[in-house]
């Protein structure tokens, strides 16, 4: 039975004030009588028992039902994601998170860093190379390690907690909801533009119609992961058609002979600029692996993944070349129709390039944006979730975000706490900036993930790798990732560096409070129960 809101606070309420707690899966009136959760290790003081443990107590045990879903004690203990990601579904996520807003907002960026077309056009190719060693790489670890959380889960097992909890910090902090919110305000500015004509749209509008878009995504996502993958998988087919139609303008237009732009080759679209630095080389990369980044989403569900073992290579060897070759005839097409300053300067150039190739069917480019925009924020919160989702499991989030709904069997309250921080960060919406400030971040990541593989060939030399690279291959990730990050700072000094490094740090103020020495945190146990209530979710473990 579905308990409506009202119910929920009566019942929560009147629970606290006769008996100091509430009898609910994963909650026992002693434990939330004690109102302290651990947000370190809080199993190990009872405020919030694990499905292995007590998540139906003994009466209930004795009738054969939980209170929430109506479940007998045996269904309640098997909870826990299932596998309903396949290949082709998998496929989509990497396809689907990978073409998204960036193709379509750091073209232009990319361009103007790069000074010239060749250097541009070389550029995308390597961050697709960058990408594909990257994403393999990351295939060896996702078949030797297969808990979800990417990153997250290899810190953990390679470095210990410490380096896991301030991955965890910072993507659930910032990398992920910043990702979220930068897509879906392109997928709001772009839906919006068309109706408003002469000027630029008003930023309450886009920030409202970003607002209610990560809500809609939101919905899917908490109803049906089935569902959520069928929208990603439509909307992965439809972004892919949409990338064709581009592609196949731009062909038409070289043969017309449209070719004056890309015979530049090398040379400077506009001499006024200064030679180019490394720092503009990296920077330049960081448009281009903003575009690419995605490559490593189907690690963050590799529990969900049917036969990981052979499906996530076989995914991502399928979906990075099929990107990259999509991102350079992209811009082919692009170089065929407007010149390199018509793409700095246009604000949205997918839709420049309909109106001036596509003439009356111009209307397909904002719709193609809108719907590759939707598809990549659908498949970020999908992954996002299962992040928050596995952390807390570890005990290095509160006991909450590790729960699973009853009966829909999604990580519910990990997706609402990452929408939640999402639609705070669509406050400021500065794209531009959150670009910078995101590769930044990401890329220290990435390396830690490439010298996590190195390291266990030596710490773990006979452990299970289904799937194995060259160790060439994690070394160059590993090489491009510091001189991603070091180049910048060394070669143009910028005060938000610092600041990246010092929230990257700052997550140690948590640490070793609450993780380290297993402070409690007080009230939580209360908060815990209201929230198993109100969103119908019980505990859950790895198997």
């Amino acid at each position: 039975m579905t308990l409506t809101f009202f119910e929920v606070i009566f019942t929560w309420w009147s629970s606290e004030k006769s008996n100091g707690g509430v009898t609910v899966p994963g909650i026992t009136a002693e434990n939330a009588q004690g109102g302290e959760e651990d947000l370190g290790n809080s199993k190990s003081d009872g405020s919030s028992i694990s499905s292995s443990e007590s998540e139906v107590n003994t009466s209930d045990a004795d009738k054969g039902k939980d209170k929430l879903g109506g479940s007998s004690t045996e269904e309640v203990d098997a909870v826990h994601l299932k596998r309903r990601v396949g290949l082709f579904s998998g496929v989509a996520l990497i396809v689907g998170t990978m073409i998204g807003s960036g193709i379509f907002v750091s073209p232009s960026g990319l361009l103007y860093r790069s000074e010239s077309v060749a250097t541009c056009l070389i550029i995308w190719g390597a961050c697709g190379a960058l990408s594909m060693l990257g994403a393999l790489s990351y295939a060896e670890l996702g078949t030797m390690i297969t808990q979800s959380g990417a990153e997250y889960s290899y810190f953990l097992e390679a470095f210990g907690p410490m380096p896991a909890f301030l991955f965890c910090w910072v993507s659930t902090f910032l990398l992920k909801p910043s990702q979220l919110a930068i897509i879906s305000l392109s997928f709001a500015k772009y839906t919006v533009e068309p109706f408003i004509v002469g000027c630029e749209p008003p930023d309450l509008v886009v920030k409202l119609v970003c607002a209610a878009t990560i809500a809609s995504i939101t919905f899917i996502n908490c109803y049906s992961v089935s569902l959520a993958t069928k929208v990603q998988n439509i909307f992965t087919a439809a972004k892919l058609i949409a990338i064709f139609i581009i592609i196949c303008g731009g062909i038409y237009m070289i043969a017309l002979g449209n070719v004056s732009y890309l015979s530049t080759g090398f040379e400077p679209f506009d001499p006024s600029l200064s030679p180019t630095t490394f720092s503009d080389i990296a920077t330049a990369f960081y448009s281009g692996l903003w575009a690419y980044d995605g490559w490593n989403n189907l690690n963050y569900v590799t529990e969900e993944l049917k036969n990981p073992f052979v499906n996530l290579p076989r995914a991502i060897i399928i979906g990075l070349p099929l990107v990259t070759g999509c991102y350079i005839l992209v811009n082919v097409a692009y170089l065929a129709v407007l010149s390199p300053i018509e793409m700095i300067n246009s604000p949205a150039v997918a839709v420049t390039f309909g109106a001036r190739a596509l003439a009356s069917w111009a209307w397909l480019m904002p719709l193609a944006v809108c719907v590759s925009t939707f598809g990549s924020a659908n498949g970020t919160l999908f992954v996002g979730g299962r992040l928050s989702y596995v952390a807390s499991r570890e005990g290095h989030l509160v006991d909450i975000l590790s729960y699973v709904h009853v009966r829909r069997l999604t990580p519910s309250p990990a997706l609402l706490f990452n929408t939640l921080i999402a639609l705070l960060m669509i406050i400021p919406g500065n794209i531009g900036s959150l670009i910078d400030f995101f590769s930044f971040t990401a890329w220290i990541f990435y390396g830690g993930c490439m010298a996590a593989l190195i390291l266990m060939r030596y710490t773990r030399p006979n452990a299970p790798r289904p799937y194995k690279v060259p160790i060439i291959m994690p070394i160059i990730v590993l090489i491009v990732s510091v001189y991603l990050v070091v180049a910048p700072i060394v070669e143009d000094p910028q005060i938000e560096y610092l600041y990246a490094t010092m929230f990257i740090l700052a997550g140690l103020i948590f640490y070793i409070p609450f993780i380290y020495y297993k402070v409690p945190v007080k009230c939580m146990g209360p908060v815990t129960a209201f929230l198993q209530y109100l969103l119908e979710v019980v505990p859950t473990k790895y198997e």
